[in-house]
């Protein structure tokens, strides 16, 4: 396995790791504002960069049973927030394969 590099956004607002500045996502990708996380508010986004994955685990969330996967920031490790990989209620498919990050774990990256 060779050298893992970090992929830098080019946009006029990025959110990074809070504790490393590392970029995670444009925010032209947010989905939606209204979630709500461990930490309070947190944002729906299409797609994320610099992460890694957890294991797939079950959870019951406000919102139904979804199989989820914690999210870490690939430099410094840590957890930023959590992908959706299945819902089971035909109303929250549109959450599958799509990425929640914490808006307490994030800062904006110029």
């Amino acid at each position: 396995m060779g050298l893992s590099y970090n992929i830098y956004l080019n946009s006029n607002k990025i959110f990074g790791c809070k504790v490393c500045k590392t970029h995670l996502a444009d925010f032209d990708d947010i989905i939606s504002r209204n979630f709500r996380g461990q930490h309070g508010k947190a944002f729906l986004f299409s797609a994320v960069v610099n992460i890694r994955q957890g294991e797939a685990m079950e959870r019951n969330m406000t919102t139904g049973r979804h199989i989820v996967r914690d999210i870490m920031c690939k430099q410094c490790n840590e957890t930023v927030g959590w992908k959706y990989d299945k819902a089971y209620e035909a109303s929250e498919k549109y959450k599958e394969n799509k990425y929640i990050l914490e808006s307490e774990l994030l800062c904006t990256v110029n």
